[in-house]
């Protein structure tokens, strides 16, 4: 079964996204098809309630990395064994204003995923005055700032200006 939306990814190595995928955030494998050349035409992983899709990029393509979010039971042992498996840390794990403790890896094949667990139930009022607390406020300041780098290849991203209801 598929929900609503389903994400594709397109990787050159997508065996080896698949294997990243089922270690990292326990992906059961759904499909691995080969096309006459040896490439795989067409994958499926599922993590959690999602089907993720997935195949080899042609060399005429353009490489099209993705950026997925996930839910995990715990960010921070997600994000370990994603840097176990080849990973690299965008932005370190931090709890948010939303209840939720998160960051963001690269994966090898150049996808970017925000790597979530929801560790409390937020109202949307305590939401907004936590988005004016200074620490809240700096966890999204470098979200925003890790996630501008790893965009446009500068060392630091661009400042950000602050949150308002």
């Amino acid at each position: 079964m598929y929900t609503t939306v389903a994400p594709w990814v397109v990787t050159d190595d997508t065996g080896a996204f698949l294997d990243f995928v089922t270690t990292v955030f326990d992906g059961e494998e759904l499909a691995r098809v080969r096309t006459e050349a040896g490439a795989i035409g067409h994958g499926e992983i599922r993590v959690g309630d999602t089907v993720v899709l997935a195949f080899d990029r042609s060399p005429e393509w353009p490489v099209m990395p993705s950026l997925l979010r996930v839910f995990v039971p715990d960010a921070d042992a997600a994000v370990t064994r994603a840097v176990a498996a080849g990973a690299r840390v965008v932005t370190p794990p931090a709890n948010d204003a939303f209840g939720r403790r998160g960051g963001r890896v690269r994966d090898p094949f150049g996808n970017i995923w925000w790597v979530v667990a929801q560790i409390e139930e937020v109202s949307e009022d305590e939401m907004w005055r936590r988005l004016r607390d200074p620490v809240y406020a700096e966890v999204m300041r470098v979200a925003q700032e890790t996630f501008d780098a790893e965009m446009t290849g500068r060392a630091e991203g661009r400042s950000s200006a602050p949150i308002r209801p």
